[in-house]
């Protein structure tokens, strides 16, 4: 079966790199980078099942800017919002364009797995209802 295709995006380089290891040791493919604009390119080049995004982001594009430009570029890809801040307000400017939900940082790794099997198994396609299943099936071992 297909593994999903998850894009990380996290201007935070220890937290990049241990989010991506920890999915690519439960064989989730993973890439990552670190700001909006390179989000960008990626998406317009790899149709991600679904992207991970911070909303807090130095440099030219935030999250919510750059989630604005994902849902334009591919609107199908379901998109996680992280926020190490607890602004509730942003996260629900997110919601309203078209994130599927956010998580508050520091994040457990099993809440990630859960809405990431909860985003993919709302794409609807029969192979997306499988990753979830298997994504779960991961957190039933952990």
């Amino acid at each position: 079966m297909q593994q999903p295709n998850i894009l990380v995006v996290d201007d935070e380089g220890d937290f990049l790199e241990t989010l991506m290891n920890r999915l690519k040791k439960r064989k989730i493919a993973t890439a990552g980078c670190a700001s909006g604009e390179e989000a960008l390119r990626l998406v317009r080049e790899t149709a991600f099942d679904v992207v991970v995004l911070d909303i807090k982001m130095p440099g030219g594009m935030d999250g919510i800017q750059t989630l604005r430009e994902i849902k334009k570029i591919r609107s199908e890809t379901e998109v996680i919002l992280l926020t190490g801040h607890a602004s509730l307000e942003t996260s629900m400017e997110g919601m309203q364009l078209g994130a599927y939900d956010y998580l508050l940082k520091p994040i457990k790794l099993e809440d990630l797995l859960e809405k990431l099997a909860q985003a993919l198994e709302r794409r609807g396609t029969p192979a997306h209802r499988a990753q979830s299943e298997e994504i779960r099936n991961l957190l039933k071992k952990t």
